[in-house]
């Protein structure tokens, strides 16, 4: 410790991204120094429906020394192997984004490339056929790999799907087992220095006063520090991504839990189901100038498989991000600092990203620009690399049955996505930046899935013989089916992990 230190945390709001941060935080700045406290009101409700993750997650609770077992019997999860589109490209359309990588390279040749040649040759199965968390979903089965697991069970990258809510409370007794002070009360004022503008303090409904030297902004939508406080501004994204409400209904279980997420295309968005141990998560995410707000309700009531188990809950929201996520002594993680729709669950992983790059960036009091300069800057990207990805799902759309998609099929779009898919679209080819999020084959499996066929194939696939090419695929194809018809159902597999506990 010296006299630039940072000495007070304060977590301004819980729900998952506060006690995420509160669980790291403790596990990290246990310093001997640096308190942290977390401050929420019981009135102020969270959304808690972010219940689909993925792989990252297995590292966030790591990390923090969460037992998966024990994370599974708490939240009542599940385990997830990718997400199946249904209707996205035409209606009748189903397609599956597995986790993980398609097939094996070969003499540096990316899988998806021998596949092209192949499909051009002769009637394929579709490319999930080569992927083990693919096959092993259209079986419900499931594996854990161990550390010395071999090809294929090896390829085999899973997730999570769970309750947010009961997240935040394991978290919060890991994060107050640690000495993180948890505060009760809602905040009505903050107090900024007069000479720079930082936040001092806030000050709750009851009179108390909270001071910091850094703030973690997780109170939501708002942005109570962010944005309401420090003025921040907002990217409004709805050109690219127009859907602007949710509504949120769980029903109950019907059968095994599939490992996997669906989501469905409807006439003016689209719908999750995510299968708990204890409930469906259902969810329809839809424009409201297609849908109007009691009609989206009943549409999602009709469509679901049981009875309802709550009353259905409304959001809103407009997709897009703060321009700065770090402004002054003030972080925004979660709501506060952004939202993107949860098609292809990024909002866990966001708020993962953005506490692992803060300890990374930790300051001191003295708050050097040149490191909050730099946070921002990786989070722009990562948040532009999951909006892009996203539009993607619209863009490539066959369908003309409804305003909704003729917009979405027609729009322009962000020069960044506008180049992929030129690339792609010629030759097939996928080029990423180091810290991108989705993997080569997460691009491959939209845009096949979608009917994005390359004009052409690679030069460099001509150089393999396409016997031997055929011969090496056919093995593996058999390698994976063969690999996920012996492993036990997925109801089985995590009956087993919850005996333990």
């Amino acid at each position: 410790m010296n006299a630039h230190s940072i000495r007070d945390v304060v977590i301004v709001g819980g729900g998952t991204a506060g006690w995420m941060a509160a669980a790291a935080f403790s596990r990290f700045l246990d310093n001997g120094y640096t308190r942290i406290t977390l401050v929420e009101s019981d009135e102020i409700g969270t959304v808690g429906v972010g219940e689909a993750t993925i792989p990252p997650i297995l590292r966030f609770n790591q990390m923090i020394g969460l037992a998966e077992n024990q994370f599974l019997a708490e939240t009542g999860g599940t385990f997830k192997l990718g997400i199946e589109f249904v209707d996205w490209g035409a209606l009748g359309d189903r397609y599956f984004h597995p986790f993980g990588n398609y097939g094996q390279d070969l003499e540096g040749v990316p899988f998806h490339q021998l596949y092209l040649r192949e499909r051009a040759r002769r009637p394929m199965p579709e490319i999930a056929a080569w992927s083990m968390s693919a096959v092993a979903a259209s079986l419900g089965r499931f594996g854990r790999p161990s550390a010395t697991a071999q090809s294929p069970i090896r390829e085999l990258f899973y997730a999570f799907h769970f309750d947010a809510g009961l997240y935040a409370q394991l978290l919060r007794t890991l994060a107050e087992s640690r000495g993180v002070t948890r505060i009760e009360g809602k905040v009505v004022t903050v107090a900024q220095r007069a000479e720079d503008g930082f936040v001092q303090s806030v000050t709750l409904a009851d009179g108390r006063v909270v001071a910091g030297d850094l703030f973690i902004d997780c109170s939501g939508f708002g942005g109570l520090l962010i944005e309401e406080t420090l003025r921040t501004g907002y990217e409004d994204w709805r050109h690219w991504l127009p859907c602007d409400r949710a509504i949120a209904a769980p029903c109950a279980p019907v059968g095994e839990p599939t490992p996997f997420t669906r989501a469905t295309a409807r006439a003016a968005g689209w719908q999750w189901r995510i299968p708990l141990q204890h409930r469906i998560g259902n969810g329809l995410v839809y424009c409201s100038e297609y849908l109007e707000d009691d009609t989206a309700e009943q549409q999602l009531l009709d469509s679901l498989e049981s009875p309802a188990l709550a009353e259905p809950r409304r959001l809103r929201f407009t997709t897009g991000r703060r321009r700065a996520l770090w402004s002054h002594n003030v972080v925004a993680l979660g709501l506060a600092g952004g939202f993107l729709e949860p098609l292809e669950s990024t909002s866990i992983h966001l708020i993962q990203s953005g506490i692992a790059r803060l300890l990374t960036l930790f300051p001191d009091n003295r708050f050097d620009p040149v490191e909050r300069e730099e946070y921002n800057r990786q989070m722009r990207a990562l948040y532009d690399d999951v909006r892009d990805f996203i539009i993607l799902h619209y863009k490539l759309t066959n369908r003309d049955d409804s305003a909704f998609w003729n917009r979405c099929r027609t729009m322009n779009l962000p020069d960044s996505l506008a180049h992929r898919l030129a690339l792609f679209g010629q030759k097939g080819r996928i080029f990423r930046e180091a810290a991108e999020l989705f993997s080569s084959s997460s691009w491959v499996s939209v845009c096949l899935g979608q009917h994005l066929v390359p004009r052409d194939i690679a030069p460099l696939v001509d150089a393999l013989d396409s016997d031997r090419v055929a011969a090496a695929m056919e093995q593996l194809r058999r390698g994976y089916q063969g690999t996920a018809s012996k492993m036990p159902t997925h109801g089985a597999f995590l009956s087993q992990c919850l005996k333990g506990m």
